[in-house]
């Protein structure tokens, strides 16, 4: 009966290695969609390289670049384009949510049901962005606040749970 157990141990781990592996491939296949659909498939197109290296260091099989690559120049191309959310986090903190979608509404509904679980909710365009400026394609925070211990767990599990969101790039705050 051992042998079960041992087995069913590692089929998890596996399916679970498995899942995050999809995630992050996802992650890159929408970014070199999109680079690819800017620079009509030139994949000697610096913008287009830098994204497929970072796509290479996650280990991700070169059959899924090239598909990903010629998914941007097809005839039946989907539409990736690129979203920012602004939201008021715990304590008076901003966040930028950064993304690229196939369907802003979808992904905006999927935000909101993230940040409702913390009590949080987007704000207004421009509402949060006064606190950052955008430095070589990123955003710094002009000024930085510091967080009291619960508010700073609150803005943590709130970044797990939008790091793990498909269709979310990156996430700017302005805490220390």
């Amino acid at each position: 009966m051992s042998g079960h157990n041992k087995w069913s141990k590692i089929k998890h781990k596996k399916a679970a290695t498995d899942a995050e592996k999809s995630r992050v491939f996802s992650k890159h296949a929408r970014l070199i969609i999109m680079e690819s659909q800017k620079v009509n498939g030139d994949v000697n197109s610096p913008q287009l390289k830098t994204v497929i290296e970072k796509a290479k260091k996650d280990n991700m099989p070169q059959d899924n670049i090239k598909r990903a690559v010629s998914k941007g120049v097809g005839t039946n191309i989907e539409q990736i384009e690129e979203v920012t959310y602004e939201v008021y986090g715990p304590g008076g903190s901003a966040l930028i949510i950064s993304g690229v979608t196939d369907n802003k509404n979808r992904t905006a509904a999927e935000i909101k049901h993230i940040l409702s679980q913390k009590n949080l909710s987007l704000a207004q365009p421009g509402a949060a962005l006064w606190a950052f400026e955008k430095k070589d394609g990123k955003w710094e925070a002009k000024t930085k606040i510091h967080l009291n211990d619960e508010d700073g767990d609150v803005l943590k599990d709130v970044l797990d749970l939008l790091e793990d969101h498909v269709d979310v790039k990156s996430v700017y705050t302005n805490v220390d």
